[in-house]
This record gives structure tokens, sequence and C-alpha cells, in this order.
């Protein structure tokens, strides 16, 4: 007789057990927690720690500022003086105004040819989108230089002109790109339905598009005007009158070139400002806006951005 040896028994998975999940997709670990804990904290730190001396130091009196020899970390006798002979009227003020204004200006101006640029190349059936499409994409890669664009603002008569700040720099492929890719997945059904009811193209634009593109509208407008306010090449390229420089190119030679804004060379000769302190109230005014605005839009970021990038 043969013996028969028995095969120890392989349970077979159930049919009903959920899948093995990705690796990336498992609980996170508690040392995987903490160590991500740890890196967000130093990372908060690093950019928290630096903006605190710039605003302490802002607050600070010449006296504690001689005694801290420079950049002050703990406050002592806070005073707003730097802030309120900053915002008395003179170059600062002024600039701050021109700044606001350029940045307002100049991002309906960018913000109304990106959405109309936008749309009429998401919509596949528009005369030439397709050539259109490449030549903005070309202009991505390829670009005249520095020394063309001057001496076509020069041949325009834009020189010491504000426009010279809104023109050269006023779209961007990119956000136009986004715009597109965002139009393009609202739905055909929606549109098609709205031409039935005898709407035109600015109708469907204003009425349906927009309103559906809330998310991307709010990214690239707070994209525009950062670039608006930040930018400081152009001015120094245009513009020759001291008197219509925005706030980032009195910042700028405030801080690199060592030279006092109009009206407070004497208050700093005299002792009754510190130079040091005027500067960093000078970042902190010019950091202000982008601050305040940056937490309102960033909830719009990925449903704005992502779902633009993806579809385009």
């Amino acid at each position: 007789m043969t013996a028969v040896i028995d095969k120890p028994s392989v349970r077979e998975p159930s049919r009903w057990a959920a899948p093995p999940r990705p690796v990336w997709e498992e609980e996170p670990s508690r040392a995987g927690v903490a160590g991500k804990g740890l890196v967000l904290t130093l990372a908060c730190l690093g950019i928290l720690f630096p903006l605190w001396i710039v605003v302490v130091t802002s607050l600070s009196s010449r006296k504690t500022i001689d005694q801290a020899g420079g950049l002050v970390m703990v406050p002592k006798g806070i005073t707003f003086i730097a802030y309120k002979e900053l915002l008395s009227g003179g170059q600062v003020t002024r600039a701050t105004i021109i700044s606001v204004l350029i940045t307002l200006v100049g991002t309906l101006f960018s913000m109304a040819v990106s959405v109309l640029c936008a749309y009429g190349l998401s919509r596949t059936g528009s005369l030439g989108h397709r050539w259109i499409l490449m030549v903005l994409l070309a202009t991505m890669f390829f670009s005249a230089g520095l020394i063309p664009t001057y001496l076509l603002v020069q041949s325009l008569g834009l020189m010491d002109s504000y426009l010279a700040l809104i023109l050269p720099s006023a779209i961007s492929v990119f956000n136009i790109l986004v715009l597109r890719g965002f139009f393009m997945g609202i739905s055909q059904e929606l549109i098609d339905a709205a031409r039935i009811d005898g709407a035109g193209d600015f109708r469907i634009l204003w009425q349906i598009v927009m309103p559906l593109s809330r998310a991307v509208l709010a990214v690239i407008t707070l994209f525009y005007a950062v670039g608006y306010w930040s930018a400081w090449f152009n001015a120094s390229l245009y513009l020759n009158d001291q008197d219509m420089m925005p706030l980032q190119n009195v910042m700028i030679q405030l801080v690199q070139k060592r030279e006092a804004p109009v009206g407070l060379g004497q208050a700093i000769r005299t002792g009754q400002l510190s130079g040091l302190a005027v500067q960093m109230a000078v970042m902190v005014v010019a950091l202000l806006p982008v601050a305040v605005l940056s937490p309102f839009v960033q909830r719009h970021f990925k449903k704005g951005m992502l779902t633009g990038a993806v579809k385009g």
C-alpha cells in the first residue's frame, strides 16, 4: 500500500477581503508623524524668525538698536516712530500710493486680456485658435531680449510713463494656459444650452464661465497682483523721475544704496531715527499686502491650479 502524505493546507484569500493598499496610502507610523511635525516646525521657524527680527527692529528705538549692535531679536521699548515718519507724507507715502495704483490698474488690465484670450483659445471652433496658441507657446521659449524691448518702449513714447510699468509685462502665457485649461473643463452642454437661449459669447463668459471659475480667477489675480507689487526692474529702466518711483525702487535705494528717503534724511542725521529701523519698516510696508492677501486665496490654490493644469 502506498502511504498518502497529506499536504499542508494553504488558506486561500477570501474574495471578500479588501485588496492591499499601496504604500503611500498606509497609515503613517508615530515616528513618521513626529518626524514630519519636526521638519515642518523647523521650516516654519526658518521662515518666521527672520520676519520676527525685521518687525522687531522696525519697532525699536535708536537706543535699543545701538545696544543690540544692529538687528534686534528681543523687543525693548516698542515705538512706532519709524512708521509714523514713513507715512507722514514723504517719498515713501507717495511711492506706496503709486505701487497700489499700478497694482490695481495693472491687475485689472492683465486679468481682462488673459480671460478673454483664454476663453477664445478654449473654444476649439474659434477662428485661428490653434495658430494663436502656437504663437503664444513660442513666446514662452523665445523672446526678443532686453535691448529690443527697451527700444520698443522708447519708440512708443512710454519713457517716464506709468504705462511702461504695465504694458511690457501685462500678459503671462503660463497664466493664460492655466485659465484655458480650466475653461475647457466646463461642461460644453451648459454652454450649448446658453447659446440655444440666445446668449452670446460675452454673456456666456460673464454669466456662466466666470462664476464657475472663481477659484482659478482668484489664484491668477493673486499672481498678477504680486507680480506688479514686487516689480522694480521696469521702473529702474523706464523711469528717470525719482518722484515717480514705486515702493520697491525706494526700498532698493534705501537698503542697497543707503540713500534715505526724501524727508527722513534730517531725522536720521540728528539721531531721531535709526537708519536700520527705517530700512526694516520699509520692508514691512512692502511685505504687508502680500502677507494679508495670501491666506484668503490659499484655499483656492489646489482647485484653481491643479485642476487647470491637469485638464489643460
